[in-house]
């Protein structure tokens, strides 16, 4: 436990990421062609390992991973903040959350001076509120805005508790230790929202009851109005609002009818629950992960290996698997440029977040004063108590 405490404050007090002054080397990640990796960190409670690997023209994924104060006062609780932003339509809105939703978590936090479901909740529905002004304001020049959104993943250690809120499909699995066998089973903690779920299909039936074509089967593909998979985002405010659904929009996302009330919700699914001595580590993951890899199959990769380079090997195995479909070689899908890559796989961002319960309720309610990390996917660090617009490095 000693050499644990040490290794942490070696990260902190060193060169390390989230610090004012020269970064270490590794500090901002390496980059391999359309693969950015952070193989190593160190959170307040434990280790993490990042990697995002680029598929579409512009990257639509947006990740970040923010460690010790989770408030603006130094009294406020202290913890670690996991966020997955999946966009789709372009990368306006994941970029958006990622550079607003963390702000409004501790701008909440420090009102009700402790964190909770009801603080979360209140952050996504502002930043969701943010990016609607932001439409608002581009409409006439950029209507397409529009018809941008992203699915929203969050995960919070704080106090030995852990948070989870969800708005589409990104999921994050908990490893388990099982006492009696020592085997590490998986655990699903996020709630999904896709059309292709059956209860999902049930809960807009049951909420939209007057429209016959609320979810449609195209091309053996569950969707919303026939149009897109999830139920649930930020952003997508041509599902929304009605104003927004008109001209110049393009007649592909326009709707025959008026909307009468919001068809997707920006209201995320959340759970609060304690960690446990058994939990060993959460892998969070935008859904191009899991279209590859069973929850199983993610935890038994992360539990069999080093934790060093743990999200870089679950990117590596998915798109081993991606090439297989294609009956294709790894080395000739990596060869594959940005926008055609699409075609065999998606964005897929992964953090893998170790939990050393010895330090979890012990670190927690002084960690704002041992260690700050900031890191965004990309290799976007950030000194503490700081938010920066995200831009992405060329080949990201």
């Amino acid at each position: 436990m000693l050499s644990r405490l040490l290794d942490l404050l070696r990260a902190c007090w060193g060169p390390a990421s989230g610090r004012n002054g020269p970064a270490a080397p590794d500090s901002l990640g390496h980059q391999d062609g359309l693969l950015w990796y952070k193989d190593s960190g160190h959170h307040v409670s434990g280790d993490f390992s990042m990697a995002v690997v680029q598929a579409n023209n512009l990257l639509e994924d947006q990740s970040q991973l923010e460690s010790g104060s989770l408030s603006l006062l130094e009294s406020g609780p202290s913890g670690t903040f996991v966020g997955i932003y999946d966009g789709h339509g372009g990368p306006e809105t994941s970029r958006y959350i990622n550079d607003h939703l963390y702000g409004h978590i501790k701008r909440f936090t420090t009102e009700q001076q402790s964190m909770s479901a009801d603080v979360i909740r209140k952050a996504f529905q502002a930043t969701e509120d943010g990016f609607l002004s932001l439409v608002t304001k581009q409409w006439p020049l950029k209507p397409q805005m529009a018809a941008v959104g992203s699915c929203c993943l969050v995960g919070i250690v704080t106090g030995g508790t852990l948070y989870v809120a969800n708005l589409g499909d990104s999921r994050v699995v908990l490893g388990r230790v099982v006492k009696a066998t020592r085997e590490v089973l998986a655990v699903q903690l996020s709630t999904e929202h896709n059309a292709s779920i059956e209860s999902v299909r049930q809960e807009l039936r049951s909420l939209h009851p007057d429209d016959p074509q609320i979810v449609v089967l195209k091309h053996n593909v569950w969707r919303v109005k026939g149009i897109i998979q999830i139920s649930r985002s930020i952003g997508d405010v041509y599902l929304k609002k009605t104003e927004f659904n008109r001209e110049p929009l393009l007649a592909k996302f326009r709707l025959r009818d008026p909307i009468k009330r919001p068809i997707l919700s920006c209201e995320p699914s959340i759970t609060v629950q304690p960690l446990m001595p058994q939990d060993q580590f959460l892998i969070f993951a935008s859904d191009g992960l899991w279209e590859h890899l069973s929850n199983q199959e993610a935890v038994d990769i992360v539990q069999k290996h080093p934790r060093n380079g743990s999200a870089r090997r679950l990117v590596k195995t998915a798109l081993q698997e991606a090439a297989k479909k294609r009956e294709m070689r790894y080395s000739d899908l990596n060869k594959i440029d940005r926008g055609v890559r699409r075609h065999f796989h998606d964005d897929i961002t992964v953090i893998v977040l170790f939990l050393d319960t010895n330090f979890l309720s012990k670190a927690t309610s002084n960690s704002n004063k041992v260690c700050s990390v900031s890191i965004k996917g990309g290799g976007i660090t950030l000194p503490s108590n700081s938010l920066a617009p995200c831009t992405i490095p060329a080949g990201a």
